[in-house]
């Protein structure tokens, strides 16, 4: 289960990722608003820690935006503002939990357990753009033109889930791996282009007429062949 935490202080965040890796979460830990949001854009992870008191952006807004771009992946706010109106703000614009600092882990933990099943009840989304959608509920990458579908890998499916949430605009591959890989992996770099080159063989295998194109020394986009 992957987990955004966005949260400035960095001793909260240091301690919060030891024990959710320790109860096998895998975390992404950002620092600012900004960051967060468009992390939480990419549409890869089951649950977002949201901090409110962020430099520059928010957690009200990051979450406002959030919710406004159609993201529906469950929200924790971790916050010192524990006041029932900001209570009620945060729930209204779309908080699945709110948790006042301090806290105890052990609810923490709790907390992303139980929005983490309430997301598994909501109905199954599919996302596609061009001629192709993709399938949460089996990981399928299917055609809508040709009907034949193929099986993706966990690292496929985050790598053509991150393309179709943002279709036509360049991704760096920094992005891509640190969204992928974590920013705490030994992998290499290259292990991008390796799976883009996997996810390339699967679009062609169903017939799909979309193309992942190579902006020298940018990143890489989605594109419909013209």
């Amino acid at each position: 289960m992957r987990i955004l935490l966005v949260e400035d202080e960095k001793g909260i965040s240091s301690a919060v990722c030891q024990v959710l890796k320790k109860e096998n979460f895998t975390v992404d830990p950002v620092f600012t608003g900004a960051d967060g949001l468009d992390y939480a854009l990419a549409g890869i992870y089951d649950a977002i820690i949201l901090d409110v008191m962020l430099p520059g952006m928010d957690g009200f807004e990051v979450l406002k935006r959030l919710r406004g771009e159609g993201i529906k992946t469950p929200v924790c706010m971790l916050t010192a503002r524990s006041g029932l109106e900001d209570r009620v703000r945060g729930l209204e614009i779309g908080a699945d939990y709110y948790l006042p600092k301090p806290f105890q882990m052990a609810e923490l933990i709790a907390c992303l357990r139980a929005i983490t099943r309430r997301k598994e009840d909501t109905p199954v989304m599919e996302l596609s753009f061009g001629d192709v959608s993709l399938r949460q509920q089996d990981a399928k990458l299917v055609s809508k033109t040709t009907g034949q579908s193929v099986k993706l890998g966990a690292k496929e499916y985050q790598i053509l889930e991150m393309f179709l949430r943002n279709p036509r605009q360049i991704l760096p591959k920094e992005t891509i791996f640190d969204r992928v890989w974590g920013y705490e992996s030994d992998a290499d770099y290259s292990n991008v282009e390796v799976y883009l080159s996997f996810v390339r063989k699967k679009l062609a295998f169903v017939g799909s007429k979309l193309k992942i194109r190579a902006s020298r020394g940018i990143g890489y986009s989605l594109e419909e062949e013209a």
